[in-house]
């Protein structure tokens, strides 16, 4: 039986598979026929298998994220700042691989990520309409320190305290900073991303663990483009979706156009221009779309994803939003060839009319996969029901000792070390002490190397969801090796062979960590 690098044959060690067999005994899962197998691992395409398992939640006991979130040690809420979940180390990993897998993704559909301030004067969300349109939702900030006060003049000549304001959205900073260069057409597109926490003004009444909260983090983008390419950018940013929900196994989603709401910035002249540009872009993706009338933004019309839950229930998630208003508002140009054709979109080939340049206004798309991230977690921990995919279970791997003895401890600590990618440095070793310390795996392995049984061991790891069990005893400090125990990582239509192969595996601690790389990688 082929197995990977590093690996011994069972049948070498009898006692070792003796071993490794009381554990499974241990854990509840021997003898597990391979139907029982395939629901270690939860997913969309086995919830209904995993829906008759004694520890999944029935139709009548759906998974609520809050009490996962506790249970798994995810995150907190404190009185001292309602609203504003606490995330701990467990959520700060499986926040962390969201945003690193959407910023691999941005490389490929050419975001740029800025960084931008928590607060700006007020006078900025004047100009931008949101003191306007949506003061109600937004925290001021003033300074306890009269003497620290920035000092503005009023319309008498005299000097007032000047405020400031929690920012709710990024988009008025993106355009500060497309402002602050001169642009051409041949710069557009321009995508910028931002991770910036926001803050919105939510009623107490309505906040509930990560789905209603005051503060959170939106993927947060802005794409600055000419009219001509705004079909395009409609359809890159639905496909980043599309990517992101397959990779995340979320769905089915549906799109909803919203369009103008009572209460709007600009002429009617330019939201049924915008209007009319998003469901040319939806016609060309092909996407199914239904239409809520009146449910757009006060800048502009949206596109919606609306995700159905493993529970049926629907939420907004990613939004598309189109944006001919805070263009306007601040002013934004960018230099272009036969600028009337250029703001309806149209292209010509006449040498005369391409030799005239002219300022043309951008236009402005708002866009978000995730929507907020603390909002989207809620969904993965309930849509998971605690039972991460590895690439994101913030607890992948439990090295667990069978005895206290100094050379298993050791052996143990040296194999978490190592899978961690955080050993110290040999004297003699031609990489660098610099390089090495900057080189960790990103792999989430705990140790248990206290006096508990390894049965106490094994019963606290399958409650907390580990994704691995790595066993180290003293035959595997004589042969320099770990016992691995994989069964979570069993698919639908693996066959009784791979099963078995899950259920022990003998390899070097170097396998090992070579072996969880692969399996982050898959995902990817």
């Amino acid at each position: 039986m082929p197995l990977l690098r590093g690996l011994r044959g069972a049948s070498r060690l009898p006692m070792r598979s003796l071993r490794i067999a009381r554990i499974a005994r241990i854990a509840g899962t021997a003898p597990i026929p391979p139907h029982r197998l395939l629901q270690s691992r939860f997913c969309s395409s086995c919830e209904s298998t995993a829906a008759s398992d004694a520890s999944s939640p029935t139709k009548s006991t759906a998974p609520d994220h809050r009490t996962l979130g506790v249970k798994q040690e995810l995150f907190m809420t404190s009185v001292y700042s309602p609203g504003s979940p606490i995330l701990l180390p467990n959520g700060a990993r499986i926040f962390n691989r969201l945003v690193d897998f959407l910023r691999k993704q941005y490389v490929r559909y050419g975001f740029q990520e800025v960084i931008t301030p928590t607060i700006y004067k007020k006078a900025l969300w004047a100009r931008s309409g949101h003191l306007e349109n949506y003061a109600d939702d937004m925290y001021t900030v003033t300074s306890t320190s009269p003497a620290r006060a920035d000092p503005v003049e009023d319309a008498e000549g005299g000097t007032e305290e000047t405020e400031y304001g929690l920012k709710p959205m990024n988009c008025p900073g993106h355009c500060l900073i497309f402002a602050s260069q001169t642009r051409s057409y041949r710069d557009l597109p321009i995508r910028y991303a931002d991770f910036s926490p926001l803050h919105r003004n939510e009623i107490s009444g309505a906040l509930s663990g990560l789905t209603r909260v005051r503060r959170f983090h939106q993927d947060d983008g802005h794409i600055f483009c000419r009219p001509s390419q705004i079909r395009d950018e409609i359809a890159r940013t639905l496909d980043f979706v599309r990517l992101t929900y397959r990779v995340l196994g979320l769905g089915p989603y549906r799109l909803v156009l919203s369009t103008r709401p009572e209460q709007y910035l600009g002429s009617p002249e330019d939201w049924d221009q915008a209007e009319n540009a998003l469901r040319e872009a939806l016609a060309a993706s092909g996407h199914p779309y239904t239409i809520s009338e009146g449910d757009g933004a006060f800048y502009g019309p949206k596109i919606d994803v609306i995700l159905r839950d493993s529970d049926g229930k629907e939420h907004q998630t990613a939004t598309v939003q189109l944006d001919f208003q805070l263009p306007r508002r601040f002013h934004l140009e960018y230099t272009a060839p036969a600028p009337d054709l250029e703001r309806r979109g149209e292209t010509t080939t006449d040498p005369e009319l391409l030799a005239q340049y002219g300022p043309v206004r951008p236009v402005l798309i708002h866009r978000a996969v995730l929507g907020s991230a603390e909002r989207l977690m809620a969904l993965l921990i309930e849509h998971y029901n605690g039972r991460w995919p590895f690439w994101l279970n913030p607890r992948q791997a439990l090295v667990m000792t069978v005895n206290s003895t100094e050379p298993v401890v050791a052996w143990a600590r040296h194999t978490r070390d190592l899978l961690l990618g955080v050993g110290p440095t040999e004297a003699s070793s031609s990489v660098s002490e610099e390089v090495a310390a900057a080189s960790p795996t990103g792999l989430a392995v705990d140790l248990d190397d206290s006096d508990r049984s390894v049965g106490h061991k094994v019963r606290d790891a399958t409650r907390k969801g580990y994704g691995l069990f790595v066993v180290v005893g003293p035959r595997d400090v004589e042969n320099g090796t770990v016992a691995v125990r994989a069964t979570a990582l069993a698919r639908p239509g693996d066959s009784e062979e791979e099963l078995k192969r899950l259920k022990h595996m003998d390899m070097t601690p170097e396998a090992l960590r070579d072996y969880m790389l692969e399996l982050v990688a898959a995902y990817r």
